[in-house]
């Protein structure tokens, strides 16, 4: 087995530091079910608060956090929009479909990034044969398209548009806090426009599992009944939700050190052959390049055997690497100097 020694896969794949596993061993724990996990309440509590909610509900994961919201927010038969490469669309397994009946109507934005008129345009009229658009999704930032953050004011324009339209707002905000820590716009102001949001802890926080959903106490309430229905009671979550606790007061400032160690990454590939990647464009932990002379499998696979860098393919030429708490700045010239020698 090739051993790893620069994972820049996902941010998914970061270990919990000591000071994580040592709260994950002291967390004090009770029936989370039950309210009784003090330390789940209190992770619940944090989020509500940092979000600007009523109310909070730990989850296993993300995925779980927007499957729940699309299926309190719509009936079978609904429609979604997101961005045709919002990660309900790619990456959870036709959840909308299976869970909740919805279907997602995905429209194609600047990088991840749509506009308040392509909302407009994609609202359904209301007619009989026609599915009910019910819910606006928007995805902070945007994984596929390079971490770009979304400009709050274009939250605002988007999210009145559903406003206007009596429509769902639903923030998918996996990666909300590098948004924060990149723009300087304060989480709440992010969450305030949506009727429902989330954060994950499992990517550039460093907790091993978990995401928080927000939103009013009716609407946890309902997520509750389909955290049931998914599977998710977790009892004694407290030894979890410690890391994402731990997590709110240690690694939530440095993921300045990430998006810093991705443009510094951006830059040394922008100077290889074949490369087609403009730096400016990576705004927080996401790095995504063309490759022009290399089908992006071999390229990976190349960089894994060879060198023992791990990075991911995201099309036939499309490469993305993801900086996050383990990866410092020698493991980001290791990849530039195993994509050089690659690549030359």
């Amino acid at each position: 087995m090739v051993e790893i020694r620069v994972d820049l896969f996902s941010d998914t794949v970061t270990l919990p530091t000591e000071g994580m596993r040592r709260a994950i061993a002291e967390a004090e724990v009770g029936d989370e079910q039950k309210f009784e996990d003090p330390t789940v309440n209190v992770l619940q509590e944090r989020v509500a608060e940092l979000l600007g909610a009523e109310a909070a509900l730990y989850m296993p994961s993300g995925t779980m956090c927007n499957e729940a919201a699309f299926a309190v927010h719509c009936r079978p038969g609904d429609e979604i929009i997101a961005d045709h490469n919002a990660h309900p669309v790619t990456a959870e397994a036709g959840g909308p479909a299976a869970i909740s009946g919805a279907m997602v109507r995905g429209i194609v934005g600047d990088r991840g990034i749509f506009t308040a008129e392509q909302v407009r345009e994609a609202i359904r009229p209301p007619l009989r044969l026609s599915p009910r658009t019910r819910v606006v999704s928007v995805e902070n930032t945007s994984n596929y398209g390079g971490g770009r953050c979304w400009p709050i004011e274009r939250v605002r324009e988007v999210t009145e548009v559903a406003r206007e339209r009596e429509l769902a707002a639903h923030m998918d905000g996996a990666r909300l806090l590098n948004a924060v820590v990149a723009t300087g716009t304060p989480p709440a102001e992010y969450a305030a426009p949506f009727d429902s949001a989330w954060i994950d802890f499992s990517k550039g926080l460093g907790a091993p599992v978990g995401a928080v959903l927000a939103g009013s106490p009716d609407f946890i309430e309902e997520a509750w009944v389909w955290k049931q229905r998914l599977g998710g009671a977790m009892r004694q979550a407290g030894i979890v939700a410690a890391a994402c606790v731990y997590a709110l007061d240690h690694h939530v400032d440095r993921l300045a050190e990430d998006h810093a160690n991705a443009r510094a990454l951006a830059e040394g590939l922008a100077e290889l052959p074949g490369v087609v990647l403009d730096p400016s464009t990576v705004e927080t932990n996401i790095v995504v390049f063309e490759l022009q002379d290399m089908p992006a499998e071999t390229f990976g696979g190349r960089m894994l055997d060879e060198h023992g860098v791990r990075v991911s393919t995201l099309g036939p030429a499309t490469v993305r690497a993801v900086t996050h708490l383990d990866v410092d700045r020698g493991g980001v010239e290791a990849a530039v100097a195993a994509a050089r020698a690659i690549l030359r």
